[in-house]
Parts: structure tokens; C-alpha cells; sequence
């Protein structure tokens, strides 16, 4: 054999195997498939690098269960309102006894009857996940009315089901605050709200670029995100991050979608672990720590 021969040959073997070589996607689905490999739930997930725009997706059009993550479009909603003089975010809202719930927030344990900026019920709402300001808020502007922002944004799955039901409310026939989405019987299932992690995504990298209502309501909302007190899922031991997000938790379910400020730069994320066999609060949750890892993933491994 020649020399012109061997080296042609030689080069034709590296390219074949180069061309064999899992490429960033392929090396991310690996190490992500591997980490969820028997874990008993289902997961989905949707990431972009805004930089690059580089994607990864695992079931990310499947419709989930959003728990808590509804609260960010609602937040979008009373920011588009307000840009178009439908509502004042300094007004005053009051807080009746009848509208506390129990989980998450701090409003169910304040004095009734004191009235709050609606700009502050946002920013309980996203920053500490609070539930009765949830309510307020949707109270003042309804669910059908983040339902048809979402549909004009293009969205067809995230929806704004209910408000949050109290123990009062659970035993009322017809509870309050149900949007038009929300009577439909076969989305009962869903919840307060659904979604997609592709949808969520969608929202985030319009928040990012200033696309949601306008530059300096998005640059607001991003801000309010970043203050999200509860960083047990997506970057939760990850150094030397910014975060902006909106978790939400059920029984069986964890979510997470937000943007990850890395060195590889911006990642918007929605991660949901759903169908999990047993209920834990603990900040160890099995589904808090498998986002945690697969989030790991894909701020190292997606540019």
C-alpha cells in the first residue's frame, strides 16, 4: 500500500469513528436517562441554552401538572394588565378571612382585613409561593383571562385551572374561582393549572429577551423571579449561579422551571417529576434531588 493510500485510508477510520461519537445532545440524553433509570416516576423535561439555542428535550410536549409553576404566568397576566391600563398594580386589595388557605405563604397567618398593594400579593406569590395572595390576585383579574394571554403568546397547554382550595372551599359543591378550562371535567386532573415544559420554556426565553408585555415589565418579572426564596430543585448545589425560577410541589409531584445564569451561559429549564410513590415535605424530597442532578446536567453538558 502507498503512502497517499494508507494515509487516506487512516483518515477514512477516524472519521468513522468520530462520526460513531455521541454528539452534546446524545452525550446529554445519555447521562440524563441514566440518572432517571429506575426511579419510580415519570419525567419530563425541556432545556435551552439562550445563548446558543441549544435544546434538550424528554417528553417536553406531554401535558403535566403545574402545582405551584402556574403562579408565573398569572404573574404575567396582571404585568400585561397593567401595561395596557386595565390594572394598577399599586392598588389596594383586601384580605378577608374567608379567602385564607393553608399551604404555602405567610397572608394566612396576617391580621384580616388589612388591604395590600397588588404589587406585593405578586411578589408573595412568586417569592414564598404564597397561596392566598394567589387567590386574591385571581380574584381581581381571573383565570380566564391568563388563559386567553396564554393563547394569544401561542400556548395551548398551560392553563390556569382554579384558585386554591381552602377546607372551606373543598367541601363546597361548586368552588370558587374556576375558569372556563377548569370546569371541563376531564381537566379536573390537572389541579390548579398545566402545562407544558416545552410551554414554560417558551415563557422564560421570552422573558429573557424582553418579549413578555414589554422590556421593562419583563425586566420586573425576571427581577421578582430571582428573589424566589425556595432553591431545593433546579441548581440547588450549584456555585456561583444566579437563579430565577418557580417551583412548585404535590404529594407525588416536583417541579422547576426557571433560567440558570451559568458560565455556559443562560439556561431556561422545566424539569417535572410527577407520580412519585410516597409523600415527602423533607428538603431531602427524592424529586427535589433527581432534578437537582439532572439540572446539574444539562447547565454543565448543554453549548
Amino acid at each position: 500500500m502507498t503512502l497517499m493510500k494508507l494515509l487516506l485510508a487512516s483518515a477514512c477510520i477516524c472519521v468513522l469513528l468520530l462520526s460513531q461519537e455521541p454528539g452534546a445532545a446524545g452525550l446529554i440524553d445519555s447521562k440524563i436517562k441514566t440518572k432517571i433509570a429506575g426511579f419510580n416516576a415519570h419525567v419530563s423535561i425541556y432545556a435551552k441554552n439562550l445563548e446558543t439555542r441549544a435544546t434538550y428535550a424528554l417528553a417536553a410536549d406531554e401535558p403535566v401538572r403545574t402545582a405551584s409553576t402556574i403562579k408565573f404566568p398569572i404573574m404575567i397576566e396582571c404585568f400585561a394588565e397593567a401595561a395596557e391600563g386595565k390594572l394598577d398594580l399599586a392598588e389596594l386589595i383586601k384580605l378577608p378571612e374567608e379567602e385564607k388557605v393553608s399551604g404555602s405563604g405567610i397572608l394566612q397567618d396576617l391580621t384580616t382585613g388589612r388591604e395590600y398593594p397588588l404589587r406585593d400579593l405578586i411578589m408573595l406569590m412568586i417569592t414564598l409561593s404564597d397561596n392566598t395572595a394567589t387567590n386574591l390576585i385571581l380574584n381581581r383579574i381571573g383565570g380566564n383571562a391568563v388563559n386567553a394571554r396564554m393563547a394569544k403568546l401561542g400556548l395551548d397547554q398551560t392553563r390556569s385551572m382554579r384558585k386554591i382550595l381552602g377546607d372551606g372551599n373543598k367541601l363546597k359543591p361548586f368552588p370558587s374561582g374556576i375558569s372556563d378550562e377548569g370546569a371541563k371535567p376531564e381537566n379536573k386532573k390537572w389541579g390548579i393549572g398545566r402545562s407544558s415544559p416545552r410551554e414554560m420554556v417558551v415563557l422564560l426565553e421570552k422573558l429573557y429577551r424582553g418579549e413578555l408585555v414589554n422590556k421593562s415589565a419583563s425586566a420586573e418579572m425576571l427581577e421578582i423571579l430571582k428573589k424566589q426564596r425556595d432553591h431545593s430543585s433546579i441548581a440547588r448545589d450549584v456555585k456561583d449561579v444566579v437563579i430565577a425560577n418557580k417551583s412548585g410541589a404535590l404529594d407525588a409531584l416536583r417541579s422547576d422551571a426557571g433560567i440558570v445564569f451559568s458560565k455556559q451561559g443562560p439556561i431556561a429549564m422545566a424539569i417535572t417529576v410527577d407520580g412519585m410513590p410516597a409523600s415527602d415535605w423533607s428538603p431531602d424530597n427524592p424529586g427535589e434531588l433527581l432534578i437537582s442532578a439532572l439540572s446539574e446536567i444539562l447547565i454543565a453538558d448543554l453549548h
